[in-house]
């Protein structure tokens, strides 16, 4: 039994949503739903995985604005995360999509917060809640330690990291999330970001000029 997942950009801005998937059971999950609702409730369809909760690591619109209604399309799938501190996020969904020229996306609340600690479960499968501040102060990233691989939303890039110019983005919170809970997972592990491709935290940390460090040679 594995861990499988594919990547599918949606909306005009490429976001990176993610479903996420127990390749034994079929149950799975799908992170950060931003858009283009009815294209991935078909690609779920094709890939016959059972979506067990829509899972948020920030409350930014780009990566939350086909939530509810992915849920409705799934069977009203039970909507998980942020951390609690993005919920001005959400509360500010209408505003957001009139400044950023998205569809009118309203306002919601999940059926649960995540807090650092919390454990999503799929299948044979389990991914770890790291609350990760800096780029918003609720956001969160998942983490597979059977399968060395990260979903890290916005905290970091591909020869970047997160914005921290938005209201109560932080950027020595941003600095302190990476090097204090993302690089402890280790330099093999694998990461999926919000935008972009996929890179590893060994290959950041060896070149990533916002993050670099004198990493050790092992």
């Amino acid at each position: 039994m594995s861990l499988k997942y594919q990547v599918v950009p949606v909306t005009s801005f490429l976001q990176n949503c993610s479903i996420v998937w127990c390749d034994e059971t079929m149950e799975g999950v799908v992170v950060d739903p931003g858009g283009d609702e009815k294209h991935l409730a078909t690609i779920i369809n094709e890939l016959g995985v059972k979506v067990v909760n829509l899972v948020l690591t920030h409350g930014h619109l780009d990566h939350v604005g086909g939530t509810e209604p992915l849920a409705r399309l799934l069977g009203n799938t039970p909507i998980v995360g942020p951390n609690k501190e993005d919920n001005f996020w959400l509360q500010g969904l209408e505003g957001q999509s009139q400044m950023f020229g998205f569809p009118l996306t309203e306002a919601f609340e999940p059926d649960q917060w995540l807090n650092d600690g919390d454990q999503i479960k799929f299948g044979h499968q389990v991914l770890d809640v790291i609350h990760t501040p800096g780029h918003t102060p609720g956001h969160v990233v998942l983490f597979s330690e059977e399968a060395k691989l990260a979903f890290v939303g916005d905290v970091l890039f591909n020869g970047a990291i997160g914005r921290t110019d938005f209201p109560k983005g932080d950027f020595n919170t941003l600095i302190t999330s990476i090097k204090t809970k993302l690089w402890p997972l280790g330099n093999e592990v694998r990461f999926i970001p919000g935008h972009g491709p996929e890179s590893t935290f060994g290959h950041e940390r060896a070149s990533n000029p916002f993050v670099a460090d004198e990493m050790p040679l092992y």
